[in-house]
């Protein structure tokens, strides 16, 4: 096992950090079991208490370990990426190795209202189609999803049973609608009691919120919003220098 280097110019907190993320990431600490306590790595490592909790704090705070009051420690299931691009969540969970599933909360036809309106390019009192449910991967519970979809462009879709099926791959076999771009707005938030109770996180849990516009072939099909378990998720995205002009 590594040791701490007293001569490093790296903190000796960062150090530790750094010896319990190779424990988890080659599973010697596996997923679910306590790390050992403040006291047995202060004496295994010649460190004081203050910089111990310093390391476990930060690995709490990234996600990779999980505080049980009264138990201790414990190492948390890794976050899934979020790649910030247009799929569905289908296809996102089984690139992951996870069978995604969905149960219906609420499927109506509403009349849009002048904001509705103009997110998805309609006239307000327009027919749009409104789809809640939850996603599951793996059975545990993802996310919320709630979508609106303009009854012109799928006029049938509340006929079209969505249980484990991916409502992209539904728009594009049954109506050619290919969604080739959109617009995504990411915000944190608290999970109200009802989504939390849904989702399996204590009242007051962070969530992510995505509100995306989809469009096929320049035409808005799909104004959705979704809530993300806040600790089961990460987003992820491209960094590219802009060109410079010479």
């Amino acid at each position: 096992m590594a040791q701490i280097d007293p001569d490093s110019p790296v903190p000796k907190y960062f150090q530790l950090r750094e010896i319990l993320l190779d424990l988890i990431e080659n599973n010697e600490l596996a997923i679910g079991m306590a790390i050992p306590s403040e006291r047995e790595l202060c004496q295994r490592f010649g460190l004081s208490r203050m910089t111990v909790r310093q390391a476990v704090d930060h690995l709490v705070s990234e996600g990779r370990l999980q505080r049980v009051a009264g138990k201790g420690t414990f190492v948390a299931r890794p976050k899934i990426e979020m790649a910030l691009r247009l799929t569905s969540f289908s296809d996102e969970m089984r690139a992951r190795g996870m069978e995604p599933g969905s149960r219906d909360l609420d499927r109506r036809v509403v009349r849009a209202s002048a904001h509705l309106a103009r997110e998805l390019g309609i006239q307000p009192g327009d027919e749009v189609h409104f789809i809640e449910r939850l996603r599951t991967a793996a059975d545990e519970p993802m996310c919320i999803e709630r979508a609106h979809i303009p009854v012109s462009l799928a006029p049938d879709l509340d006929t079209h049973d969505l249980t484990g099926r991916s409502l992209y791959a539904l728009l594009e076999t049954r109506y050619g609608l290919v969604l080739d771009a959109g617009e995504l707005t990411i915000d944190g938030g608290i999970a109200d009691p009802g989504d939390a109770d849904l989702l399996k996180l204590p009242r007051g849990g962070a969530v992510l919120l995505l509100q995306r516009r989809s469009f096929a072939g320049g035409v808005c099909a799909e104004l959705g919003v979704s809530t993300y378990r806040a600790d089961r998720y990460q987003l992820r995205t491209v960094l590219e220098i802009p060109a410079r002009r010479s």
